[in-house]
């Protein structure tokens, strides 16, 4: 595939917000060492716990409801470690040493992923281009669903403001039994293929490696160990997935793609309109800033705006660097948005509903 023209941000000047925002986060926030050390004990805890549910499952699966207590507490547990751990360590921000943030990624094959892949689609695409129309890998998917303006409308998607209710908690089995394999193999749209140079061929060998693996203690050895019937283990297997999935849809859905998204496009040279620290204040949103709850859960997803800006920093930060954000913000009349979780949803699926019809330019000014 040939390689393609990469789009260009517009040069930051002298008086640009972010050199005197990264100034001050640098000199106050990142100071604090006790956060970086509660993220590494967080992390290696949550992973500690997921095997314990796993645990619990071959040893109290033979009670029904106990088997899908545990399956559902690993699939949500599954989906926060995700978030949390295996994101910032992508990042290179959950230990010091790239070395140790680079070994941390592989516990990402146990569930079944390819840390190799994941960290070029997102890093490589989502993060240096997001909402840019065929550069952001991450919300443009799949012609099921219709998001960026420019992707070919189909009747069908006059309807997605609906069946996508029924299809985002599929999220995970999709992410690793399907496209997965079309990032590896497919060739329309895929541009993970255009922006790296070839694929390495052990990575080939440890995406089925992985996801061979992951079956096989998952579903297939409480299948064999368990009294239950195999089609039980199945359903609570499917019901991990079900209940991780709803629960991390609503970090993806909350940070980009609402109804007041913006989805910058190129000039004919590649060129964007905005600087690269003025386009992630653009397109990215924070919700539930202010729930402790949602924090942990959600880690750099609720302080999304902060982790577009200091992707290098931990999550357990962001909560502190965003009031200075949000101080920069208005001191330059710079857009910074951050909603209720509950709200972010809704404006979701209406942006869903705006973008499944045809636009009606009689109602955008634009004749």
């Amino acid at each position: 595939m040939e390689k393609l023209k990469r789009p260009v941000y517009v040069k930051a000047g002298t008086d640009d917000f972010f050199k005197k925002l990264r100034a001050e986060v640098n000199e106050t926030v990142l100071q604090n060492s006790s956060l970086y050390r509660f993220n590494i004990v967080k992390s290696i805890g949550l992973v500690m716990l997921f095997f314990l549910f796993y645990a619990c499952i071959l040893l109290f699966g033979n009670s029904t409801p106990l088997l899908f207590v545990f399956y559902i507490l690993c699939g949500i547990n599954m989906i926060v470690l995700f978030i949390n751990a295996f994101h910032d360590a992508a990042h290179g921000a959950l230990f010091k040493k790239p070395v140790h943030n680079h070994r941390f990624m592989y516990i990402l094959e146990l569930f079944g992923s390819n840390h190799w892949l994941w960290t070029r689609r997102h890093i490589n695409l989502h993060h240096a281009y997001p909402n840019v129309p065929d550069w952001d890998v991450d919300i443009k998917q799949s012609d099921i669903i219709r998001i960026f303006p420019n992707s070919p409308l189909f009747s069908y998607h006059k309807y997605q403001h609906i069946y996508m209710w029924m299809l985002y908690p599929l999220y995970s089995l999709n992410w690793l039994y399907i496209r997965d394999f079309k990032d590896f193999f497919g060739t329309k749209d895929n541009y993970v293929k255009k922006v790296v140079d070839k694929i390495p061929t052990k990575e080939i060998y440890k995406l089925f490696a992985a996801k061979i693996f992951n079956l096989t203690y998952m579903l297939f050895i409480p299948m064999l160990l368990l009294s239950q019937p195999w089609y039980m283990v199945l359903a609570a297997w499917f019901a991990m997935h079900i209940c991780g999935s709803s629960l991390g849809v609503v970090a993806l859905v909350s940070t980009h793609v609402d109804e007041d998204a913006h989805f910058p496009g190129t000039d004919d040279d590649g060129n964007l309109s905005a600087t690269w620290a003025m386009h992630q204040m653009i397109v990215t949103k924070d919700f539930s800033t202010e729930s402790k709850l949602a924090n942990f859960l959600y880690g750099g997803f609720t302080h999304h705006v902060a982790h577009h800006l200091f992707p290098a920093v931990g999550h357990t930060y962001y909560p502190y660097i965003t009031p200075i954000i949000k101080k920069y913000a208005e001191e330059n009349g710079i857009p910074y948005t951050s909603y209720p979780f509950y709200h972010a949803i809704r404006s979701h699926f209406r942006m869903l509903k705006d973008k499944g019809v045809q636009e009606n330019i009689l109602s955008t000014g634009e004749i």
